[in-house]
């Protein structure tokens, strides 16, 4: 393979490498007032642009019957709503006997405590090939739940007394989610024949949108004082993240693969994203409504300044691999089906034979 190929093959990854050195090298215009005005371009422009892409793209029986799939979202939002946050307590129980600073490690809790993102999972699973109408829809309700458990969560775990506007993110996602994936779809039915016929790169302008979100996302990260602070436990906090990251999407592929369990390997990649993504657009906002007046509250917010990059770029970095993984697996089902199917055949007739 040459290299020009090469690059034609991977250039997504060199894309996410592009934009973390350039991130890195001018963090200030990718912030908030800067030249991108990422409040307004990605918060709205883009996430909005991932969910219309998506209506645009999804066929409407598809998006129909994942609504029906009641044991996949109940596994997703059970594990990402209930067992995260769990798991993270008692995680969290054992880190504080070591010496990485406190703040930190309550901040690692807020990670366990937050909402599915409403684009990477999405953006993920679709570029992979998985079930993108499940993980549309269990972004999207991960989002709407998150509303109002991940604040109840938060108060849990770590005790605040200040209230949520809740309508306030609830319009602000109906906006942004529901309103984009329903235009989609009904552009959808009066674009129809022109999209089968001409196939627009759907995956690739969702790529280019997730590029952008990611650019933003480091040059956030890269610009908070806090991330200079402590690096002994800076170092050791982005080393558990990771770890965590690859046990629990493993945790996710050994249920959701069991024979017993009924899913599909396109139902499986969908599962692995949504139910071990966090949400940075909907945390953040919601620390500093909960957390308002704490002195931490940069520090607490470090985790999960790291845990969104981190899910993305291991995320982007996996997709060749899942993919292959996804791809061999239908083989051999189709495979299985078939010769099921041509037993089935020879059996039916073989009395009639005789």
């Amino acid at each position: 393979m040459g290299l020009l190929a090469r690059v034609r093959k991977e250039w997504f990854i060199i894309g996410i490498v592009a934009v973390i050195v350039s991130a890195k090298l001018q963090p200030a215009i990718g912030l908030k007032g800067g030249p991108l005005r990422p409040e307004f371009t990605i918060t709205y422009v883009a996430v909005s642009a991932i969910f219309f892409n998506s209506g645009l793209s999804l066929k409407t029986e598809e998006l129909t019957s994942a609504l029906l799939h009641v044991k996949l979202h109940l596994f997703v939002q059970s594990f990402t709503l209930v067992f995260f946050p769990v798991a993270m307590w008692l995680c969290i129980k054992l880190l504080a006997l070591t010496s990485i600073n406190t703040w930190l490690l309550r901040g690692l809790q807020t990670v366990g405590c937050m909402p599915p993102p409403v684009s990477s999972a999405v953006i993920l699973t679709k570029a992979v090939g998985g079930n993108e109408a499940a993980a549309i829809f269990n972004s999207a309700f991960g989002s709407f739940l998150g509303i109002v458990v991940t604040p109840l969560l938060l108060l849990l775990f770590l005790g605040s007394s200040s209230s949520v506007p809740f309508s306030s993110i609830f319009s602000q996602l109906f906006m942004t989610v529901v309103v984009p994936l329903i235009l989609g779809q009904v552009s959808r039915r009066f674009l129809r024949d022109w999209l089968e016929r001409r196939k627009p790169p759907f995956g690739v302008i969702s790529s280019l949108v997730l590029l952008m979100i990611i650019y933003t996302t480091f040059c956030e990260t890269f610009s908070n004082p806090d991330i200079e602070l402590d690096h002994l436990s800076l170092l050791l906090i982005t080393f558990i993240i990771f770890c965590i990251q690859l046990s629990f999407m493993l945790l996710t592929f050994v249920f959701s693969t069991q024979k017993q369990s009924g899913f599909t390997p396109a139902d499986t990649v969908a599962i692995m994203f949504c139910a071990t993504h966090k949400s940075l657009t909907l945390g953040i906002p919601m620390l500093k409504i909960v957390f308002e007046g704490y002195e931490h509250l940069s520090l607490i917010s470090v985790p999960l300044l790291i845990y969104h990059p981190a899910q993305i770029l291991l995320g982007s970095i996996l997709v060749p691999t899942i993919k292959s993984w996804m791809n061999s697996r239908q083989k051999v089902e189709k495979t299985h089906t078939h010769t099921h199917t041509e037993r089935y055949i020879y059996l039916s007739i073989t009395p009639t034979i005789i």
